[in-house]
């Protein structure tokens, strides 16, 4: 009973180790993309973030039953910036780091993971209107060529 128990928990591991192996470097650009850390350099927090939404998802692996553990990894990453978000409002010199932390998450969810508006709605808990509006207002923030207001020093 107790052989079957381990070999049950080390092929468990073994597919996991599998997935981490095929999906990590993906989520950890878009846990980078998240934070707001830049590309170029060592990303802790999103380095972090990554550890926890793999944890979480490993945590429910056995209950995942034919969901996509990609899916599951990448809404766990979406939660848990979420929650911490008020840690990445400062910019940090990464691609998004001129935008709020949920412009960033539509984002993010919305144009790199491809992640359809109703759906990422129903993930975040907001209105598909106001995904749209975010997702919008965060492109045209990226085409412009002003800085975040965050980022401008404060008149003496």
């Amino acid at each position: 009973m107790r052989e079957r128990r381990w070999a049950r928990e080390r092929c468990r591991a073994r597919e996991f180790e599998l997935f981490v192996a095929g999906a990590a470097g993906r989520l950890l650009h878009a846990a980078t993309l998240l934070t707001g850390e830049p590309d170029d350099r060592p990303a802790p927090a999103a380095e972090k973030l990554l550890v926890c939404a793999l944890s979480r998802t490993y945590a429910a692996w056995d209950g995942l039953r034919g969901e996509d553990p990609y899916d599951r990894a990448r809404q766990e990453l979406a939660a848990r910036f979420a929650h911490t978000a008020w840690r990445h409002r400062r910019p940090r010199g990464g691609l998004l780091d001129r935008l709020s932390p949920q412009e960033r998450l539509v984002l993010v969810l919305r144009l790199y993971e491809d992640v359809a508006e109703e759906q990422t709605a129903a993930q975040l808990g907001l209105p598909a209107e106001r995904v749209h509006a975010l997702c919008l207002r965060a492109v045209a923030r990226m085409c412009s060529r002003r800085p975040h207001p965050s980022s401008v020093p404060a008149a003496p």
